[in-house]
């Protein structure tokens, strides 16, 4: 086996550090990561767009000295836009539309010294829990490809997890991040809103929905990436308190006893499977045997309200995200243009009024005010990530109806990560349960809103007592 077979299990952390000592070119990275995905991909299609001469152009060119100079990376194809580069959110409406510039998260990414080797699948305008687009099919879960990755940002999952790449882009608005790092087995964070700028195109996204970051083989390469791009960019709408301390110095620094809540039960009352129970509940132990004080708690709010207001808030930005696509690309959009899920959705959305809309606005701060709460006398809030295993390809599919009750549906399947969203708190989804099918069940972890620095402090701990990123699904480097 070479330096080169080896590195390919190594997180960015590591990687970088091999090109500083100069053990390896980033030219060498590069090409050892195309032949990862050009083995493995046809088995998942995780990546939908290689930009492989962009990546070898940069390698050998003058790579910023940040925390991952020469690390190969994946942009998710959503938000996040790198000029010169095909961009379609996995829309046939956008056609082969070309970024005429960098976001800002995008120029940091470079700045932070990854090499985007290529872009991502995800489903179109990122909506669902599953990545299955028409226009690029669906990706598979490389732990049983007869499985869904999770989605929206299910093709960067199942890359990290394959070993394609240690570190690749995701966005998360109702637990786009979270739900493929529960599904293949890797670290997934969101961060507190406002956290990672969403300039230059955009202040804010769905009233503060939508938040920026990345799937990860590890804590560390979290919270470094997330040191890398936090900050507002003049004009931001609005920022969050800065760190104290870089985040990664958190990976490692004993937390303390904290108070964990533990919940196992869904908020909307549908049924959680055995494993995801059996995850929680050992999670729990886990925490208990490091020293934290662990019992049965939950915030108290109108679950049903709260989860009626996000899903008016999110239909209201779909219905803004189709016309702001119009007007990007000087056309009228039609029903033809788009998959029967984003057009539905995007009607509901239609139908509110102004008024209607900032009234399930109201609401929804509302109810995060009373979740907020909790964190006035918990440090961490413990749910599974999601309500089941990784379910069928296909079965999440929508086709024609109510697309509302789909995500009642769905939510069976993703019944926790959206409060985050709708609270702007962070949260992250880590690996440390595998049923007896072998396939990964996350375990999610709610910190109170500007305080990444307890759940990396809690992370850190977790995968030191419990490591997982040795264990390697069956289609891997």
């Amino acid at each position: 086996m070479t330096l080169l077979d080896d590195v390919a299990h190594l997180d960015a952390t590591a990687q970088a550090a091999l090109v500083r000592q100069r053990a390896v070119q980033p030219s060498e990275l590069v090409e050892a990561a195309i032949e990862r995905i050009e083995r493995l991909n046809p088995a998942l299609n995780a990546v939908i767009l290689p930009m492989y001469e962009e990546a070898r152009a940069a390698a050998v060119g003058e790579i910023p000295a940040g925390p991952f100079a020469g690390v190969p990376f994946l942009l998710k194809d959503f938000l996040a836009e790198y000029a010169g580069v095909r961009f379609t959110e996995a829309s046939a409406f956008l056609g082969d539309y070309v970024s005429t510039e960098d976001s800002e998260l995008m120029r940091r990414f470079k700045r932070a010294g990854l090499l985007t080797v290529g872009k991502t699948n995800a489903p179109e305008l990122a909506l669902g829990a599953i990545t299955e687009p028409e226009r690029f099919g669906p990706t598979h879960n490389p732990w049983d490809t007869t499985r869904t990755p999770g989605g929206s940002s299910g093709g960067a999952g199942a890359a990290v997890a394959a070993r394609m790449v240690p570190i690749a882009h995701g966005n998360d608005a109702g637990g786009s991040i979270r739900i493929p790092a529960a599904c293949c087995g890797i670290f997934g964070l969101k961060p507190t809103r406002a956290r990672v700028p969403l300039g230059p195109h955009y202040g804010d996204l769905f009233s503060g929905l939508v938040a920026e970051h990345a799937l990860t083989i590890s804590v560390r390469d979290s919270a470094a990436l997330l040191d890398a791009t936090a900050g507002p960019l003049v004009g931001d709408p609005y920022s969050v308190l800065p760190a104290r301390r870089p985040f990664v110095e958190e990976v490692g620094f004993d937390p303390g006893p904290l108070r964990i809540g533990v919940m196992e039960t869904a908020p909307l009352g549908t049924e959680i499977h055995e494993d995801c129970v059996a995850a929680v509940r050992d999670a729990a132990a886990l925490c208990a045997e490091l020293g934290h004080f662990v019992e049965e708690a939950a915030p108290s709010y109108h679950e049903r309200g709260l989860w009626l207001a996000f899903t008016k808030v999110m239909a209201a930005g779909f219905a803004w995200s189709i016309a702001d696509l119009g007007r990007r690309m000087g056309r009228t959009p039609t029903e033809e243009d788009f998959e029967p899920l984003v057009w539905d959705f995007a009607e509901r959305g239609r139908r509110l009024n102004a008024a209607e809309y900032l009234l399930a606005l109201q609401d929804l701060q509302r109810h995060t005010r009373d979740v907020a709460e909790f964190f006035n006398r918990y440090d961490i809030w413990l749910t599974p990530t999601l309500g089941r295993p990784p379910v069928p390809t296909g079965e999440l599919r929508y086709t024609e109806g109510d697309p509302f009750a789909l995500r009642l549906r769905s939510a069976a399947f993703v019944p926790f990560t959206y409060v985050s969203n709708g609270t702007g708190q962070p949260a992250m989804s880590v690996p440390l349960f595998w049923n007896d099918a072998g396939l990964p069940i996350g375990t999610h972890f709610v910190a109170r809103f500007g305080d990444e620095a307890t759940l990396f402090r809690l992370a850190g701990q977790l995968e030191a007592a419990r490591p997982w990123a040795g264990r390697r699904p069956p289609i891997s480097a």
